[in-house]
Protein backbone atom coordinates (compact mmCIF):
# COMPACT_ATOMS: atom_id res chain seq x y z
CA UNK A 1 0.00 0.00 0.00
CA UNK A 2 1.50 3.17 -0.77
CA UNK A 3 0.77 6.40 0.69
CA UNK A 4 1.04 9.70 -1.20
CA UNK A 5 2.86 12.81 0.77
CA UNK A 6 2.47 16.56 -0.44
CA UNK A 7 5.26 18.33 -0.87
CA UNK A 8 5.18 20.35 1.88
CA UNK A 9 7.97 22.74 3.81
CA UNK A 10 8.75 20.71 7.33
CA UNK A 11 11.12 21.88 9.92
CA UNK A 12 13.48 18.95 10.12
CA UNK A 13 13.91 15.37 9.48
CA UNK A 14 12.24 14.29 12.01
CA UNK A 15 9.14 16.77 11.49
CA UNK A 16 8.86 14.90 8.33
CA UNK A 17 9.35 11.80 9.68
CA UNK A 18 6.33 12.00 12.64
CA UNK A 19 4.22 13.88 9.96
CA UNK A 20 4.64 10.26 7.38
CA UNK A 21 4.02 8.27 10.65
CA UNK A 22 1.07 10.01 11.51
CA UNK A 23 -0.48 10.70 7.94
CA UNK A 24 0.24 6.15 7.80
CA UNK A 25 -1.91 5.80 11.02
CA UNK A 26 0.97 3.75 12.64
CA UNK A 27 2.05 3.79 16.42
CA UNK A 28 5.05 5.50 17.14
CA UNK A 29 6.40 1.97 18.91
CA UNK A 30 5.70 -0.50 16.01
CA UNK A 31 6.64 1.43 12.96
CA UNK A 32 6.85 -0.28 9.52
CA UNK A 33 9.94 0.84 8.55
CA UNK A 34 10.01 -0.24 4.95
CA UNK A 35 7.06 1.86 4.02
CA UNK A 36 7.84 4.94 6.15
CA UNK A 37 11.61 4.53 4.54
CA UNK A 38 10.64 4.38 0.67
CA UNK A 39 7.89 7.81 1.41
CA UNK A 40 10.59 9.32 3.16
CA UNK A 41 12.86 8.86 0.34
CA UNK A 42 10.61 9.45 -2.41
CA UNK A 43 9.97 13.26 -0.01
CA UNK A 44 13.53 14.05 -1.33
CA UNK A 45 13.97 12.47 -4.73
CA UNK A 46 10.70 15.05 -5.45
CA UNK A 47 11.96 17.76 -3.71
CA UNK A 48 15.02 17.28 -5.71
CA UNK A 49 13.53 17.77 -8.75
CA UNK A 50 12.13 20.78 -7.79
CA UNK A 51 15.02 22.13 -7.37
CA UNK A 52 14.44 22.33 -3.31
CA UNK A 53 17.24 22.85 -1.13
CA UNK A 54 17.15 19.42 0.94
CA UNK A 55 19.73 19.99 4.63
CA UNK A 56 22.33 17.97 5.20
CA UNK A 57 20.27 16.57 8.27
CA UNK A 58 17.68 15.30 6.06
CA UNK A 59 20.29 12.82 4.03
CA UNK A 60 21.58 11.53 7.02
CA UNK A 61 18.46 10.51 8.73
CA UNK A 62 17.13 8.59 5.22
CA UNK A 63 20.68 7.07 5.39
CA UNK A 64 19.76 5.53 8.81
CA UNK A 65 16.03 4.95 7.65
CA UNK A 66 17.93 2.58 5.10
CA UNK A 67 20.17 1.20 7.45
CA UNK A 68 17.31 0.16 10.00
CA UNK A 69 15.36 -1.35 6.89
CA UNK A 70 18.26 -3.94 5.74
CA UNK A 71 18.44 -4.80 9.46
CA UNK A 72 15.03 -5.60 9.64
CA UNK A 73 15.37 -8.17 6.74
CA UNK A 74 18.01 -9.57 8.65
CA UNK A 75 17.43 -12.21 12.02
CA UNK A 76 17.45 -9.52 14.86
CA UNK A 77 18.35 -12.60 17.45
CA UNK A 78 22.04 -11.79 19.84
CA UNK A 79 23.20 -13.41 22.96
CA UNK A 80 23.50 -11.40 26.29
CA UNK A 81 26.45 -11.84 28.44
CA UNK A 82 25.10 -14.57 30.41
CA UNK A 83 24.01 -16.32 27.41
CA UNK A 84 21.10 -16.30 27.06
CA UNK A 85 19.20 -15.00 23.45
CA UNK A 86 17.51 -11.43 23.26
CA UNK A 87 15.66 -10.18 20.39
CA UNK A 88 17.26 -6.89 19.14
CA UNK A 89 14.75 -4.50 17.17
CA UNK A 90 16.79 -2.04 15.30
CA UNK A 91 14.13 0.73 15.82
CA UNK A 92 14.37 1.35 19.20
CA UNK A 93 16.75 3.34 19.18
CA UNK A 94 14.69 5.56 16.39
CA UNK A 95 11.87 5.21 18.49
CA UNK A 96 13.45 6.71 21.57
CA UNK A 97 14.51 9.80 19.40
CA UNK A 98 11.08 10.27 17.83
CA UNK A 99 9.43 10.46 21.26
CA UNK A 100 11.99 13.01 22.43
CA UNK A 101 11.32 14.83 19.66
CA UNK A 102 7.77 14.94 19.90
CA UNK A 103 7.98 15.86 23.69
CA UNK A 104 9.93 19.41 22.36
CA UNK A 105 7.48 20.36 20.00
CA UNK A 106 4.50 19.76 22.13
CA UNK A 107 6.44 22.10 24.43
CA UNK A 108 7.12 24.31 21.75
CA UNK A 109 3.51 24.46 20.72
CA UNK A 110 2.17 25.27 24.22
CA UNK A 111 5.03 28.17 24.77
CA UNK A 112 3.51 29.24 21.40
CA UNK A 113 -0.20 29.27 22.07
CA UNK A 114 1.26 31.13 25.35
CA UNK A 115 2.89 34.19 23.67
CA UNK A 116 -0.24 34.56 21.00
CA UNK A 117 -2.83 34.57 24.41
CA UNK A 118 -0.17 37.08 26.28
CA UNK A 119 -0.42 38.84 22.77
CA UNK A 120 -4.20 39.53 23.01
CA UNK A 121 -3.76 41.02 26.90
CA UNK A 122 -3.57 44.92 27.36
CA UNK A 123 -1.72 46.50 30.23
CA UNK A 124 -1.57 49.90 31.64
CA UNK A 125 1.97 51.04 31.36
CA UNK A 126 3.84 51.10 34.52
CA UNK A 127 4.12 54.90 35.87
CA UNK A 128 6.99 56.85 35.89
CA UNK A 129 7.73 56.06 40.43
CA UNK A 130 11.09 57.28 40.08
CA UNK A 131 10.05 60.75 41.17
CA UNK A 132 8.50 59.46 44.67
CA UNK A 133 11.33 57.39 45.19
CA UNK A 134 15.03 57.12 45.65
CA UNK A 135 15.64 55.43 42.30
CA UNK A 136 17.87 56.63 40.04
CA UNK A 137 17.67 57.70 36.77
CA UNK A 138 17.91 55.80 33.56
CA UNK A 139 19.90 56.99 30.75
CA UNK A 140 19.96 55.94 27.69
CA UNK A 141 23.46 55.37 25.91
CA UNK A 142 23.80 56.99 22.36
CA UNK A 143 26.98 57.97 20.98
CA UNK A 144 26.70 61.89 19.63
CA UNK A 145 26.81 60.56 15.93
CA UNK A 146 22.79 58.86 16.42
CA UNK A 147 21.85 61.72 19.04
CA UNK A 148 21.70 64.10 16.07
CA UNK A 149 20.67 62.17 13.55
CA UNK A 150 17.77 61.44 15.82
CA UNK A 151 17.12 64.75 16.77
CA UNK A 152 17.34 66.33 13.25
CA UNK A 153 14.68 63.35 12.43
CA UNK A 154 12.63 64.89 15.00
CA UNK A 155 13.15 68.45 13.52
CA UNK A 156 11.91 67.30 10.18
CA UNK A 157 8.99 65.61 11.68
CA UNK A 158 7.94 68.86 13.77
CA UNK A 159 8.41 70.95 10.65
CA UNK A 160 5.87 68.51 8.50
CA UNK A 161 3.69 69.04 11.33
CA UNK A 162 3.39 72.64 12.05
CA UNK A 163 3.60 73.13 7.93
CA UNK A 164 0.27 71.31 8.03
CA UNK A 165 -1.18 72.81 11.04
CA UNK A 166 -0.33 76.42 9.56
CA UNK A 167 -1.83 75.46 5.92
CA UNK A 168 -5.67 74.46 7.23
CA UNK A 169 -5.78 77.15 9.96
CA UNK A 170 -8.53 79.09 9.92
CA UNK A 171 -7.72 83.22 9.48
CA UNK A 172 -9.11 85.16 12.23
CA UNK A 173 -11.97 87.81 11.82
CA UNK A 174 -9.94 91.25 12.46
CA UNK A 175 -11.09 92.52 15.65
CA UNK A 176 -13.37 95.86 15.85
CA UNK A 177 -11.74 98.70 17.56
CA UNK A 178 -12.99 101.36 20.36
CA UNK A 179 -12.66 104.26 17.87
CA UNK A 180 -14.80 101.95 15.57
CA UNK A 181 -17.12 101.40 18.31
CA UNK A 182 -17.99 104.80 19.30
CA UNK A 183 -18.05 105.80 15.70
CA UNK A 184 -20.40 103.24 15.58
CA UNK A 185 -22.73 104.95 18.61
CA UNK A 186 -22.53 107.99 17.52
CA UNK A 187 -23.70 107.30 13.82
CA UNK A 188 -27.13 105.78 15.63
CA UNK A 189 -27.95 109.25 17.25
CA UNK A 190 -27.49 111.30 14.20
CA UNK A 191 -28.26 108.99 11.08
CA UNK A 192 -31.19 107.15 12.77
CA UNK A 193 -31.94 110.22 14.33
CA UNK A 194 -32.73 108.97 18.14
CA UNK A 195 -32.35 110.90 20.98
CA UNK A 196 -31.90 107.95 23.06
CA UNK A 197 -30.83 104.41 22.31
CA UNK A 198 -31.16 101.48 25.69
CA UNK A 199 -28.16 99.53 26.32
CA UNK A 200 -30.32 96.48 25.22
CA UNK A 201 -30.58 97.81 21.97
CA UNK A 202 -27.02 98.16 21.29
CA UNK A 203 -26.34 94.57 22.29
CA UNK A 204 -28.57 93.36 19.49
CA UNK A 205 -25.89 94.37 17.09
CA UNK A 206 -22.85 92.25 18.88
CA UNK A 207 -21.95 88.79 17.42
CA UNK A 208 -19.53 87.74 20.19
CA UNK A 209 -18.96 88.26 23.69
CA UNK A 210 -16.21 90.58 22.96
CA UNK A 211 -17.90 92.59 20.95
CA UNK A 212 -20.63 92.84 24.30
CA UNK A 213 -17.42 93.83 26.49
CA UNK A 214 -16.44 96.23 23.80
CA UNK A 215 -19.42 97.98 23.89
CA UNK A 216 -20.07 98.18 27.39
CA UNK A 217 -16.60 99.93 27.86
CA UNK A 218 -17.01 101.80 25.02
CA UNK A 219 -19.97 103.52 26.32
CA UNK A 220 -18.15 104.12 30.30
CA UNK A 221 -15.11 106.01 28.01
CA UNK A 222 -17.76 107.95 26.35
CA UNK A 223 -19.83 108.85 29.58
CA UNK A 224 -15.93 110.02 31.20
CA UNK A 225 -15.36 112.37 27.99
CA UNK A 226 -19.06 113.78 28.08
CA UNK A 227 -19.95 112.55 25.19
CA UNK A 228 -22.96 110.43 25.94
CA UNK A 229 -25.22 110.55 29.14
CA UNK A 230 -26.18 107.09 30.77
CA UNK A 231 -29.06 106.87 33.18
CA UNK A 232 -30.62 103.82 35.07
CA UNK A 233 -33.15 104.62 37.16
CA UNK A 234 -33.55 101.46 39.42
CA UNK A 235 -30.50 99.04 40.27
CA UNK A 236 -30.31 96.33 37.25
CA UNK A 237 -32.94 98.15 35.48
CA UNK A 238 -32.28 99.25 31.73
CA UNK A 239 -29.47 101.37 30.66
CA UNK A 240 -30.56 104.68 28.76
CA UNK A 241 -28.04 106.09 26.65
CA UNK A 242 -28.67 109.88 24.95
CA UNK A 243 -25.87 112.52 23.64
CA UNK A 244 -24.94 114.83 25.67
CA UNK A 245 -26.14 118.49 25.23
CA UNK A 246 -23.88 121.55 25.77
CA UNK A 247 -25.70 124.64 27.07
CA UNK A 248 -24.63 127.58 24.37
CA UNK A 249 -25.26 131.00 24.97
Amino acid sequence: MRYKVKLDIFEGPFDLLVYLIENAQMSIYDIQVAEITNQYVEYIERAKSLDIAIASEFLVLAAALIEIKSKMLLPRVKMDVEGNIELEDPRSELVSRLLEYKRFKNAAELLEQSEELAMRVFEKPQEDMSVYTNEPDIYLSLDIKTFITSFNQFLTKKKRVEDVKRRYTRPEKPKITAEEKIEFIRKIFKVENKRVVSFKELLQFEKDKYETVLTFSTILEMARQKTIKVKQQIPFGEIKISEYETNTN
